[in-house]
């Protein structure tokens, strides 16, 4: 066959297959009396074979010694394809992923192009004061992409930076709270309390519906934390999870004083006092756990915390006795 029929047959261009023929691919088998290049059906075929390799992403370098040397073995090689192609699917995906977060900013022109770009490269930056006053910018004509200020909170260490993008997501809105509650559910325990403690600072009802979900997590930590937020928000969802607090001895101080801003109200302290008698008479409840129980009924008003102390007053339990009779006493003196 003539190189314009191998051309037509193959799918490889004449020039193509000039260019394999000057590295040494493929060498036509013959030539014609008018010294045209003939191929046979073994060149046909090694075409095909560069083809295919081709295909997978060798170079024709690594292709010539696939095909001609006997002693080569494909499996080291295409390791070595299968880690480039995951370096590649990686760099394309965060590029991807930062044209997405330019596109969301909606920029005006060039400038604003050029202004995001330097935000998003500032909150990836190793410097820790770089990164914060990208989180502080963020609010400014074109803000950082609600997704990038999410992604940059859920891995942020530093106590400074942290908080200025919690900051700044309490100002963002949007889809905040969805994204941060999908990082609840995150296999790190690091990832989800930072998650819970954006939540925590965003405001608006969406970010409140995600705390009152967040009660039932597993992860105690993410628990203490929804349960804080919320009972700053005046919800009484929080008392059981915050009376649990006390009971472990975890956050107990934050947790005795969410309960006493709740029961401001006379009928929700009657019923935050109600609980607090159930689990005190509950038989697993260690002596510690009682005592701090007994301390958190100070910040309880109302007659029926009142007469849970009378009881306690009696308790067999000296220290719990004794705790409950000085704070009878300090709620006479008032």
């Amino acid at each position: 066959m003539l190189i314009s029929e191998v051309a037509r047959r193959s799918g490889v261009s004449a020039r193509m297959l000039r260019h394999y023929e000057s590295l040494g691919l493929v060498r036509p088998s013959g030539r014609t009396g008018s010294g045209y290049r003939e191929y046979s059906r073994e060149d046909m075929r090694r075409i095909f074979h560069i083809e295919s390799l081709r295909s997978l992403g060798l170079s024709l370098r690594e292709i010539g010694r696939a095909l001609d040397d006997p002693g080569f073995t494909p499996s080291a090689l295409v390791d070595d394809l299968v880690r480039q192609t995951r370096d590649r699917i990686a760099a394309e995906t965060e590029l991807l992923t930062r044209l997405r977060r330019i596109r969301a900013a909606d920029p005006a022109g060039w400038e604003d192009v050029l202004q995001v770009v330097a935000l998003l490269q500032a909150l990836g930056s190793k410097n820790a004061d770089a990164r914060q006053r990208a989180a502080l910018s963020s609010a400014d004509e074109v803000p950082v992409p609600v997704d990038a200020l999410v992604e940059a909170a859920l891995g942020e260490a530093d106590p400074n930076v942290a908080g200025a993008l919690r900051w700044a997501l309490a100002r963002s809105g949007g889809t905040g709270p969805a994204l941060l509650a999908e990082g609840l559910g995150s296999p790190v325990a690091a990832v989800r309390e930072r998650a819970v403690q954006c939540l925590a600072e965003m405001p608006g009802e969406e970010a409140t519906a995600r705390l009152r979900d967040a009660l039932a997590h597993p992860d105690a930590v993410v628990r203490g934390h929804a349960a804080l937020a919320l009972g700053a928000r005046g919800l009484a969802d929080a008392v059981p999870v915050l009376i649990d607090m006390i009971v472990e001895g975890r956050n107990d101080t934050d947790a005795a004083d969410a309960l006493s801003v709740l029961a401001g109200d006379t009928a929700t302290a009657d019923e935050i006092a109600s609980v607090f008698v159930d689990r005190l008479a509950h038989d697993t409840t260690g002596a510690p756990a009682r005592g701090r129980l007994t301390q958190a009924l100070a910040g309880v008003p109302g007659p029926r915390a009142s007469r849970a102390l009378v009881e306690l007053s009696h308790d067999t339990d000296r220290a719990v006795a004794l705790t409950a009779a000085y704070l009878l006493q300090l709620r006479g003196a008032r």
